[in-house]
């Protein structure tokens, strides 16, 4: 027991003179740590050749899901990196090359140099272009081919003023259509002014023009005339030969001559003349008139007999030996003499009826 008592005193005046003495500093020679010689605590202030530690507080956290860090800052990445979420950027990004499956943005893009879209697989080009997504179809502005062309699914509206160029000719305005434009298959037109055409022409399968003959057809599509009208079998023309002009029937049809929607003169197939429609009716010859004569000299002259109020004249040199005449019928003499007489009458039809003549000249 004595030895132990003994023992634990000694163990006190140990520790008491440790506690009084001053702790001796153990030197450390320059690079002569190593191996696992810290664990736990901290060390502050440290550097090396490529690390230099000047934080405050806690920066760097490494554990085995990796490297934690709130900010860093470097010159160059040098290694290809994959980026697992979201990458905020508050300044620019320069890239020789950007590939990306999708971009959703709401800023404004300025380029120093065009728009491209390479070709990718059998695909090609076509396909590629603008597409706005949203409420509805998707709109598109893209490449097609068959033939090749730029597409859209949506209407181009031109600011007031502008206009469509081909090969820097405009094509189509506000209001004309280009110079070049020759040739259309337009339905529907308004107004048109000072109209100029060129070769055949064709107005609602009704009127039709032919430019090798010159000539203009209403209802046909062969006219016979310079102008001709045509209704069921009837034709009308209009014609300008080297020394006259024709009007009337291409066809047998009577043709008549209308004022106030009633017929005035008729001409029939035959042609016969019928002058007026009634009793009424008025015709007026004004200058000399003749019949079979190509030169009248009197106001009606005639080559033939006549015959007015049922009474036929003619003239003779003799009684009439053949005919049939009627009571009243005359016949002057052509060549009268003295002693002979005027003419022949008839008081007696028949053919050629009884005659007696009439008028006897003096000597």
């Amino acid at each position: 027991m004595q030895k132990i008592t003994d023992s634990l005193s000694s163990l006190a005046t140990a520790i008491q003179e440790l506690a009084n003495d001053s702790p001796t500093e153990i030197e450390i020679n320059d690079r002569s740590l190593s191996g696992n010689k810290i664990h736990g605590g901290m060390i502050t202030k440290f550097q090396s050749k490529g690390i230099k530690d000047e934080s405050t507080k806690d920066k760097v956290l490494v554990n085995d899901l990796g490297l934690h860090v709130d900010n860093i800052s470097v010159e160059s990445i040098l290694n290809p990196v994959t980026i697992k979420g979201d990458l905020n950027v508050e300044g620019n990004i320069t890239a020789t090359k950007l590939h990306v499956n999708e971009i959703t943005a709401d800023i404004r893009h300025e380029r120093t140099s065009p728009l491209e879209f390479v070709s990718e697989g059998d695909a090609g080009i076509y396909g590629k272009g603008l597409q706005w997504r949203g409420d509805g179809p998707t709109k598109q502005f893209v490449y097609r081919g068959n033939p090749d062309r730029i597409w859209t699914t949506e209407s181009i509206d031109l600011n007031s003023g502008c206009s469509l160029y081909i090969d820097s000719v405009p094509v189509l305005s506000e209001k004309e259509l280009g110079s070049t434009i020759s040739k259309s298959s337009l339905t529907t037109v308004g107004t048109l002014n000072n109209l100029q055409t060129s070769n055949d022409l064709c107005i609602d399968g009704w009127i039709y023009y032919e430019s090798d003959s010159n000539r203009l057809g209403i209802g046909t599509e062969a006219p016979n005339a310079q102008l001709s009208i045509v209704s069921l079998e009837s034709e009308f023309i209009v014609d300008c030969e080297t020394s006259s002009t024709r009007i009337g029937n291409w066809t047998t049809d009577n043709l008549d001559i209308v004022t106030d929607n009633t017929t005035r003169i008729t001409i029939n197939a035959h042609g016969d003349i019928v002058l007026g429609t009634n009793n009424e009716t008025k015709t007026k010859v004004v200058g000399k008139l003749g019949i079979n004569v190509n030169n009248p000299s009197n106001d009606i002259e005639t080559s033939g007999p006549v015959k007015f109020q049922g009474k036929k004249f003619e003239t003779g040199i003799a009684i009439p030996t053949s005919g049939l005449y009627n009571i009243g019928d005359i016949v002057w003499n052509q060549s009268p003499t003295p002693t002979g007489y005027v003419g022949w009458i008839c008081v007696r039809e028949g053919s050629p009826g009884e005659w007696k003549p009439f008028g006897q000249i003096n000597v």
